[in-house]
């Protein structure tokens, strides 16, 4: 694991990219949807890969709906196949899930991807055996899952660009980082606001 090794590995990647971009793209694709659909390890750094291998905005737009539709996948497994099994495993965090559901609806899907207090599989297979909607399911995933998406594509778009060790330090990069680390706190306060505003306009 040497950085010349890297960069000739990333060289060739991008060469035959260039010269099968349909059949890396869509591989790309494929290995993301099935790893999020099965639970399978490796989603974070397969975010980072896909920031670094087809930059921010390309990378930002697979990655999304590739998540997404992994996700849905999963909720669609457990809804109608794992039903039992999701019950028994998961029943304590399942009940946690549609108390929120009951009470909140698609905003408490959106909270737990902005901000999950569940992990990310348990909320797929919990969701499942919820009233909740597919389609509402997958935009409002969609639309929760992408500023985290965002944060970890920025972090491997700039992972990317390492040319020398001297690069590894660089502001952008460690800014980067440090946005992983925050945005959990922003998102919490983000949330704390708005559940705020929402009890003033119910009370």
């Amino acid at each position: 694991m040497t950085l010349d090794n890297l960069k000739s590995s990333k060289a060739t990647f991008i060469s035959y990219s260039e010269d099968n971009p349909l059949l890396v793209l869509g591989s790309f694709f494929l290995i993301y949807v099935l790893t999020t659909a099965f639970s399978l390890p490796g989603a974070v750094w397969l975010t980072l890969a896909g920031g670094a291998l087809f930059g921010l905005f390309a990378g930002t737009v697979i990655v999304s709906f590739a998540s997404t539709i992994g996700a849905t996948l999963a909720m669609l497994i457990a809804r109608f196949l794992l039903q039992d099994w999701v019950q028994s495993r998961f029943s304590r965090q399942i009940q946690t899930i549609n108390s929120g559901i009951n009470k909140d609806g698609g905003f408490y899907l959106f909270t737990l991807r902005l901000l999950p207090v569940v992990p990310f599989f348990v909320i797929n297979f919990g969701m499942g055996l919820t009233p909740l909607r597919t389609a509402t399911f997958f935009w409002v995933s969609q639309l929760g899952m992408l500023p985290g998406t965002l944060v970890y594509i920025n972090a491997g778009s700039e992972l990317g660009k390492i040319h020398s060790i001297g690069d590894i330090l660089s502001p952008t990069l460690i800014g980067s980082f440090v946005l992983l680390g925050i945005f959990p706190l922003l998102v919490k306060k983000l949330m704390s606001i708005i559940e705020a505003i929402r009890i003033k306009d119910n009370g």
